[in-house]
């Protein structure tokens, strides 16, 4: 492996990394904090609808950066298979997080925004429980995923 193609391996396992920690931290921390406000705060001053528009908007955030890391799998996942260094995992692993990342920034965030467009009663509904579970699922088969992804490319840069 190139001194350059090395750089290369080290930032994107650093991005990896970052965008799974991102994920994770706004998934865990973020979450239950922001749905929780009266634990913090000491009353109930938002509603549950308005909670939901700001975890939300901190999604439609991430799914910015997520959007960079679609660009970057493919490209350095693509340049190594196109090298012949690749392995069924990691192939498997490279469709998943592309996969869910694809569906979480443009399908699962548009989707739960038109629906909070349309008010509270909307987000009452099955519809938008099942769209915001599916989006749940979603996010955790991504972060495994990319978790996979990051330990495989690791290893071969161990070597």
């Amino acid at each position: 492996m190139s001194k350059n193609f090395r750089v290369v391996t080290m930032a994107y396992l650093l991005f990896t990394s970052m965008v799974l920690g991102m994920m994770l931290y706004a998934g865990i921390v973020v979450t239950s904090v922001t749905f929780h406000t009266e634990l913090y705060l000491g009353n109930e001053l938002l509603t549950q609808f308005q909670e939901g528009q700001i975890m939300t908007e901190n999604f439609l955030r991430l799914s910015y950066i997520v959007d960079v890391l679609i660009i970057s799998v493919a490209l350095y996942e693509g340049y190594k298979y196109k090298k012949f260094e690749r392995d069924k995992l990691t192939l498997v692993a490279t469709f998943f997080v592309l996969a869910t990342a694809l569906l979480f920034a443009h399908y699962y965030i548009p989707d739960i925004i038109a629906m909070q467009a349309q008010g509270e009663e909307m987000t009452k509904t099955e519809a938008f429980i099942n769209t915001h579970k599916g989006s749940e699922i979603n996010s955790k088969i991504f972060s495994l995923s990319l978790l996979v992804l990051i330990v495989q490319n690791m290893r071969k840069a161990c070597r």
